[in-house]
């Protein structure tokens, strides 16, 4: 069995939620299972070493963003294995300090990010991971605070992908995602 088959039998879907209409794809499933997280983080951190960092001009991520909230079960882990820092980009009002924000338009509404001015240096090359990309909303608003800080997008990684959303393409950066659903 490979990866994608392994990790897509941990995943389960609930239609009508959170709302009429929605299809919502449960990661936490996987999660409980460790060797099936290792799986996953293995397969994203092979990924960036074997494709990414070779493309990339510095040839090395300095920064992993993790998107709110399950990016921040991701991130941090894929972080640490790179030897890279960890920033998370939360919903308005979640964090301390001064920050740099931006509007997005996500599957359901409107909504606001935000990340901590100063974490980005100009220069540094990033990579952003997330659960889902759904309508791209929120991965190209996180680009945009990291660009608005001085950072490189080198890529976007999701575990899951919803195809139809491929209308939309940052065009700064490609985007990876393990398993791809209609």
């Amino acid at each position: 069995m490979s990866d994608v088959e392994y990790l897509r039998s941990f995943l389960t879907e609930y239609t009508d939620f959170p709302k009429p209409g929605i299809g919502f794809l449960d990661i936490f499933p996987l999660l409980r299972n460790p060797l099936a997280f290792e799986t996953l983080i293995t397969h994203f951190v092979h990924h960036i070493l074997s494709q990414t960092i070779p493309k990339s001009l510095l040839k090395k991520v300095d920064v992993v963003v993790g998107l709110d909230a399950r990016g921040f079960l991701l991130g941090p882990t894929i972080a640490l294995r790179l030897g890279a820092a960890f920033v998370p980009v939360r919903k308005k009002g979640k964090l301390p300090g001064p920050c740099v924000s931006v509007s997005y338009e996500k599957e359901y509404g409107i909504d606001v990010f935000e990340m901590q001015s100063g974490v980005i240096q100009r220069g540094q090359n990033v990579v952003v991971v997330d659960d889902l990309i759904a309508t791209g909303g929120s991965a190209k608003a996180a680009g945009q605070l990291i660009e608005m800080q001085g950072g490189t997008v080198l890529e976007y990684l999701f575990l899951i992908e919803i195809v139809m959303s491929r209308e939309w393409q940052y065009d700064k950066a490609p985007i990876y995602s393990i398993i791809q659903y209609n």
